[in-house]
């Protein structure tokens, strides 16, 4: 168990790093294809064979191609802008595990600070299909109807409200434990 709890908390902080890296890196392509769009879209049409069309993460996904066949600076940026804030939500979520974890270590999970945590975790987990409706109706504005084409993952949103449900067994854990430690 301790082998487990170890690689845990390892790979929720790599993971963590890892997104913050990215949205990092996106927020770079956003700078680079509002400054210097043609050149990015050169880039990119050269690449687009080999990875593809379509641009995804977490389930928001953008088509890269505009109507004349080549790659739309407009939609890159617009993913991009996505990305950013689509990624640093799930490095919150990295985040917020890697505290529980840290913060449970030899203790009782059952603390207010693990429970607003992984309310937290519900909230970003929910916030993450939004963001990309958000931003997909916002494509849809900018570029107009005809423009590109997205696509949005809502199953976050039920992973969303899984993770509030354990909210309140653990509060109510927590409950327990103070009502137990009382009568001792």
């Amino acid at each position: 168990m301790k082998k487990f709890y170890k690689l845990a908390l390892t790979a929720s902080k790599l993971i963590e790093v890892i997104h913050w890296g990215t949205a990092l890196f996106m927020a770079g392509v956003l700078v680079c294809s509002l400054v210097n769009g043609p050149w990015l879209q050169g880039v990119l049409e050269q690449n687009v064979p080999e990875y593809g069309t379509v641009m995804s993460v977490y389930g928001f996904e953008v088509e890269a191609i505009d109507s004349a066949g080549h790659v739309s600076p407009r939609a890159l940026a617009l993913f991009s802008a996505a990305a950013v804030m689509i990624l640093s939500l799930m490095a919150m979520v990295c985040r917020n595990t890697y505290l529980i974890l840290k913060r449970s270590e030899g203790t009782t999970p059952f603390q207010p600070d693990n429970i607003r945590m992984v309310r937290e975790i519900g909230i970003f987990y929910i916030a993450v299909p939004f963001v990309g409706l958000a931003m997909s109706n916002l494509a849809r504005l900018v570029a107009g109807v005809d423009g590109l084409e997205t696509s949005v993952d809502f199953s976050g949103l039920m992973h969303g409200l899984v993770v509030l449900c354990l909210t309140q067994f653990f509060a109510r854990g927590m409950e327990l434990e103070r009502d137990l430690d009382g009568l001792m």
